[in-house]
């Protein structure tokens, strides 16, 4: 089988990118900052707030996301991709979204105990109300947030390595219809 050659209609759209991008870069600083802000980066006091920033960010992006993936069909996969890989994009695809979603949503519930409130800013510009929850949910919120962020790490690297496989070793388009720098001419 040879691997086709992108055209334009193959690719995401422009926001799609851009949402994709932003929301990937936004989400590495804060893995970084989230699972290393107490061994690496302890006493840096920017760290947490900037940490609970971002995290609204990635929120809002992906609600935005969310609605233009819900406006804008996505290009399909090329037709030499198997069943199997299909069907493995699908489900990672889709738990990316319920994780960027439920991250920050549970870190702003452990933000949010009523017995120990941590006032959150966004980037000190303007106040975040704390979400109106019980103790006991906002440590379920805290006890599944680090446990969701190793989660999101694992499946961080298992998108990036099936995206560096189909560029570097099956060689085919599909890289390219999330980074149009990186499109091969068959």
């Amino acid at each position: 089988m040879t691997r086709t050659t992108l055209i334009r209609t193959d690719r995401y759209s422009w926001g799609a990118i851009w949402l994709h991008w932003s929301i990937a870069a936004l989400v590495l600083v804060n893995l970084t900052l989230g699972l290393f802000h107490e061994s690496l980066l302890d006493g840096i006091k920017w760290v947490i707030p900037i940490h609970k920033s971002i995290g609204i960010t990635v929120l809002a992006l992906t609600l935005l996301r969310l609605g233009w993936r819900l406006t804008h069909r996505p290009p399909p996969l090329p037709v030499d991709i198997t069943g199997w890989e299909r069907s493995v994009a699908k489900a990672v695809h889709w738990a990316f979204y319920a994780l960027l979603l439920v991250l920050p949503l549970t870190g702003w519930m452990l933000s949010s105990n009523p017995a120990r409130l941590r006032p959150m800013a966004w980037f000190w510009l303007f106040p975040i109300p704390p979400l109106p929850i019980s103790g006991a949910t906002a440590k379920l919120g805290h006890d599944a947030h680090g446990v969701l962020a190793y989660v999101m790490l694992a499946l961080v690297v298992l998108h990036v390595a099936a995206a560096l496989r189909h560029h570097l070793l099956l060689r085919d388009t599909v890289l390219g219809r999330m980074a149009p720098g990186l499109i091969r001419n068959g």
